[in-house]
């Protein structure tokens, strides 16, 4: 096991740092330069349109879930395990300079967020319960590329509710087991219990739908974010006096050899890309399987929300667990890696009591991103096969992969992640290069009706020479709330 996990850490180490990140860095700098750093200029519209209201059919009832509720649906997967075991394990590696790395490709990335969920809106098609699309579906209708799509809905798959809810799976476990301090005698049962447990409650809910999965995640999201804040707010709070060190060390050991935990630029570099990239999935290709599913009024205003959720997920869940950490001074020379690293914070601070508060907190983090996981599964699954069998077929394989991930090897399960999460990343990034200009386009049409007063709509008409656009046809059906609300 140790060989096969030492080889699939070398694969995924090259593929990332020849390949991945290279491209990552470009077009995030060129969808920045290009949109007129969209992510920064229009944050205030990213607040305005995450509230919308949801367009509606003929007879009142919405078309699809509101773009709220997109938004929770992918915070649900961004918002997981790498938001506290991720950054635990960066800045183990990385020292504190790999949270500066992660914080700048947060904004960088925020433009590939905008780009691909845009297009994610563009393409969607109809489905019985409303939208679906995502990288699949653009690459399929915009590129016209179905063996693209189709290796890209093979890869996201195997990667999100596959890998990645195996891991979110593990960490459930791990942090129950160091929180009940369970001997090695019960410990094999206590994985056993977990495992079956979360497979349950997760067969309950995707068994359900998109529109089950959406209430969950609506309702959870919020209450689990705010409750980590509020948590993280106080440790530092306790350790006030050591804030501007922490921040000074996040800047100073960004450029440079790390004398306390050994790490060269490059080590800081990449591992706080890849934490990061885990953990907000900017231009991964994962986020616009949610962001298509929204009913909103032009397709610019998804990539606005999308963004949002990248800078939600960075600078709020991860930085409070940066400083959680950072706070409290630990010896990163000899720290454990992942989880381990925050629980030690927390617990040092505030005693024994707070591992079950941070325990229920990491479940309700990970059981979300396990339902935003199977969620952007089951979207592409439908792009391969619209047979009910293999939809059913999924879902009994997606409850089995967190029975399994419950009691897998945790650097395994990281290692792999890591691996798939690269090819995806670049399947998606070459796709989007192609069709920003699209998105480009989207762009100035929004702008010019907001600058005209308008709440912005688009239609297919506004773009007659481009293909495969199915759900814009026009502007009654697009706003069919607007009868609705003049009644």
């Amino acid at each position: 096991m140790d060989g096969l996990n030492e080889l699939v850490l070398a694969a995924g180490d090259r593929l990332w740092t020849w390949a991945v990140l290279p491209v990552l860095v470009a077009l995030g700098l060129y969808f920045t330069i290009r949109s007129g750093v969209v992510q920064f200029r229009w944050f205030p519209e990213m607040l305005r349109t995450l509230t919308n209201k949801t367009p509606t059919h003929a007879d009142g009832t919405p078309q699809s879930v509101s773009a709220f509720q997109a938004f929770t649906i992918s915070a649900a997967s961004r918002v997981g395990v790498g938001n506290i075991a991720g950054v635990g394990t960066a800045i183990a590696i990385g020292g504190p300079g790999a949270v500066f790395w992660m914080w700048t490709m947060a904004f960088i990335g925020g433009a590939s967020s905008f780009v691909e969920s845009t297009l994610g809106q563009l393409f969607k098609v109809r489905d019985p319960h409303g939208f679906r699309g995502g990288p699949a579906y653009y690459m399929l209708h915009g590129l016209r590329s179905r063996w693209m799509g189709t290796l890209f809905a093979g890869i996201l798959i195997v990667c999100f509710p596959f890998a990645f809810s195996s891991l979110q799976a593990n960490t459930i476990s791990a942090t129950l087991l160091t929180s009940v301090s369970a001997g090695s005698g019960s410990a094999g049962w206590i994985t056993l219990g977990v495992g079956i447990v979360l497979a349950i409650l997760t067969a309950l809910v995707v068994f359900g739908g998109v529109r089950r999965i959406a209430s969950v995640t609506q309702a959870v999201v919020p209450a689990m974010a705010l409750a980590y804040l509020l948590l993280g707010l106080v440790i530092v709070f306790l350790h006030i006096e050591q804030l501007p060190a922490v921040f000074a060390s996040i800047y100073t050991q960004a450029f440079g050899f790390n004398e306390v935990v050994g790490a060269a630029f490059g080590m800081i570099l990449m591992t706080g890309i890849k934490r990061g990239m885990f953990s907000n999935e900017a231009g991964l290709g994962s986020a616009p399987n949610a962001g298509a599913s929204a009913a909103v009024t032009h397709p610019v205003k998804q990539g606005l929300v999308q963004t949002l959720g990248v800078y939600f997920d960075t600078f709020l869940i991860c930085s409070i667990t940066a400083f959680i950490i950072l706070v409290t001074g630990p010896d990163l020379a000899n720290a454990t890696r992942g989880i381990g690293l925050t629980q030690e914070a927390i617990v040092g601070t505030l005693g024994p009591w707070s591992n079950i508060l941070l325990s229920v907190i990491i479940f309700l983090l990970a059981f979300s991103s396990i339902l935003g996981n199977y969620y952007y599964g089951e979207s592409n699954i439908e792009f391969i096969s619209t047979s009910t069998r293999v939809l059913f077929g999924y879902r009994v394989l997606a409850v089995l992969a967190i029975f399994v991930g419950a009691i897998a090897s945790a650097d395994l399960i990281w290692n792999t992640a890591d691996a798939i999460m690269g090819v995806m990343a670049l399947v998606n990034l070459v796709a989007i290069g192609l069709l920003s200009g699209l998105v480009f386009r989207l762009m100035q049409d929004y702008s010019a009706q907001r600058r005209a007063g308008r709440d912005p709509v688009f239609t297919r008409a506004l773009m007659p020479d481009v293909s495969g656009i199915s759900c814009w046809e026009d502007e009654q059906s697009v706003t069919g709330q607007i009868a609705v609300e003049k009644r």
